[in-house]
This record gives C-alpha cells, sequence and structure tokens, in this order.
C-alpha cells in the first residue's frame, strides 16, 4: 500500500491511478465520532490499495452536510463547494492515470454526481464510487457502528448507543430536506446500533471492497479499450 503523504515528487516517476477518500465532519449520533465517513473512506482506499496499483491521496474531509446542522459540531462546505473542490481537484490530477473517488457520506452524493457528468465531459479520467446501505439503516446504525468497531473500536460509545428512526430514507428524505436530519430522528440515528459488532464490520468492510475493486477493474478495462 503506498500513500500520497509518505512520498515526495521524485518519487511518482510512473503513472499511477490516485484513489481520494471523500468524507465529511459530522454527527454520527451520541455514540459514534464526528469523523466517521472520512475514516471509512480511508480505509475503503487504503483495502484497495493492498489489491491494485493505486496511491492513496490525503482525504477530503469535509463534505456536504448541512442537514446536520442542528447538532453541535458538525461542519459543512455546502453542495456547491463540494462539487467545485472534487472538479478542481480531479483537474489538478491529470498527471496521474486516473483518480477514483471512494466517498462516505450519502450528502455528497448529489454534487458529487455533478462534479463527474463534468469531468466526464471534458474527457477526463474518473470513478466515483460508494458503499452501499441498507434504506433502513443509513447513518450511525448497525452498519456504520459495527465498521467503526472494526477500524477504531475505542473512538466507539457502545454504551450511549440506541435505536433511532428505522424508517426507509426514501420516506424520509422529503422531510429531511426541507427540515433537517432533526425533524426526523431527535438522536440523530438512522439505524439501529445495537448489537453491532467488530466481527460484522469486518465482514462489511470485506463486501465493499470486493465491490469497490471489481468497479474499478471495470473501469480500468473501460479506459484501456478506449485507449486513455
Amino acid at each position: 500500500m503506498t500513500n500520497l503523504a509518505d512520498l515526495t515528487w521524485p518519487d511518482l516517476a510512473e503513472p499511477a491511478v490516485l484513489a481520494v477518500p471523500v468524507g465529511a465532519t459530522e454527527q454520527h449520533g451520541p455514540h459514534l465520532p464526528f469523523t466517521v465517513d472520512t475514516e471509512i473512506a480511508v480505509a475503503l482506499c487504503e483495502r484497495l490499495a493492498q489489491h491494485r496499483p493505486v496511491l492513496v491521496a490525503p482525504p477530503v474531509a469535509y463534505g456536504s452536510s448541512g442537514e446536520h446542522a442542528d447538532f453541535p459540531g458538525t461542519l459543512s462546505i455546502g453542495q456547491r463547494a463540494v462539487e467545485l473542490l472534487l472538479l478542481e481537484l480531479v483537474r489538478s490530477a491529470d498527471g496521474y492515470a486516473g483518480v477514483v473517488l471512494v466517498s462516505a457520506h450519502g450528502g455528497n452524493a448529489e454534487p458529487l454526481n455533478r462534479a463527474l457528468r463534468t469531468l466526464r465531459a471534458e474527457n477526463r479520467r474518473v470513478l466515483a464510487w460508494s458503499p452501499s446501505a441498507s434504506p433502513d439503516d443509513t447513518h450511525a446504525g448497525r452498519t456504520e457502528t459495527s465498521v467503526m468497531l472494526a477500524l477504531r473500536p475505542t473512538a466507539v460509545r457502545l454504551d450511549r448507543a440506541e435505536r433511532g428512526t428505522t424508517t426507509p430514507l426514501p420516506d424520509l428524505l422529503p422531510t429531511l430536506r426541507a427540515q433537517g436530519l432533526a425533524a426526523v430522528t431527535p438522536t440523530g440515528v438512522l439505524g439501529d446500533p445495537r448489537g453491532a459488532t467488530a466481527e460484522e464490520g469486518n465482514r462489511i468492510l470485506t463486501t465493499w471492497t470486493r465491490s469497490l475493486k471489481t468497479a474499478v477493474d471495470a473501469w480500468t478495462c473501460e479506459n484501456t479499450e478506449r485507449g486513455g
């Protein structure tokens, strides 16, 4: 595994694919740290680098998290800033063999997709990928709690874990977008973190990594066939 943070410019004699973790700094219920999305994105990029020849970039640690503003501590740069940041970041990476954006925050999806459309229209070599989630377990629930128990168990406060709203996210989106997350869950949790385990977290990470590798392989073949 190679991290860009450990290299100097002469070390980059050959073009390589750059994997960029895209996260957020936002509340994750009373039991998880603000950095969950960023830590997961970094872990997935690092696991990808164990299996594929990619460089892992320093993470984008702030995202579009305005819906979490009612909870103390959340930091957000908004959709327009995320879109512009990703646009300019990938544009600056033309010296690499391509860029894989690994986003672990659902609130980044819309600006990420807009940036992706623009970048592809400019014929830039870029792939965006995000881990999947069950509609009733999308934020600080069993999935993310299990994954954090696998990645950094000392940061998980299981004594504070409590059931949040388990209504499927699509049913919550109109209220969430209009009034923010606090209007649909007083704890900031969408899901039920109780029963989460590190073992389950490792299984989830393995599944996500396998899916990410498959997406990268398909994208690499596509670029090779196009000669780019």
